[in-house]
């Protein structure tokens, strides 16, 4: 009975066996403030694009997905493989340049990209053209990787996301 108890236990535990770290460090990569350099990085390094995580202070969304699916190590390593990811503050003032040299605020930078709310997911080619967009939390880790993998595939040029998602 004892090793029935302790088998079940650790079946129950299972999911903390999961490495998990810090999404600021371990997802996010730091950000220079000038895109048109990001693209360059970009494509010196292989990379499909640039991932974007737009985000705001107090939103329960975000949060959500910081510690439900961006802290996973096999997220981290999947996105990091495929693309450069950085967190912009939809309200921020930092000072930035964006895929066209222009010069802007991340603030500004969410507006002109009709960011209404949080999170909100963009992709951009190495030409800095934004070629997906998802808004809101995914509804889990699979989700969150099935959307990388629809970029990086290049399915975005032939259908939206919902419908490569019924067929996988």
């Amino acid at each position: 009975m004892r090793q029935l108890f302790l088998a079940f236990a650790l079946l129950l535990a299972a999911p903390a066996w999961a490495e998990t770290r810090d999404p600021a460090s371990h997802f996010f990569q730091p950000k220079f403030g000038d895109f048109q350099a990001e693209l360059e990085a970009a494509k010196e390094q292989g990379k499909k694009g640039v991932f974007l995580f737009f985000e705001m202070d107090e939103c329960p969304f975000c949060e959500r997905m910081r510690t439900t699916i961006l802290n996973q190590s096999d997220v981290q390593e999947a996105y990091r493989a495929q693309f450069l990811v950085y967190s912009i503050d939809v309200n921020g003032d930092t000072p930035m340049t964006d895929f066209k040299g222009k010069a802007t605020t991340e603030k500004d930078f969410a507006f002109a990209h009709r960011v209404r709310a949080t999170p909100t997911l963009l992709f951009f080619d190495l030409d800095g053209k934004l070629v997906a967009r998802h808004t809101g939390p995914t509804k889990d880790k699979a989700e969150f990787l099935l959307l990388a993998r629809y970029v990086a595939e290049g399915a975005y040029a032939k259908q939206p996301f919902t419908r490569y998602k019924q067929g996988k």
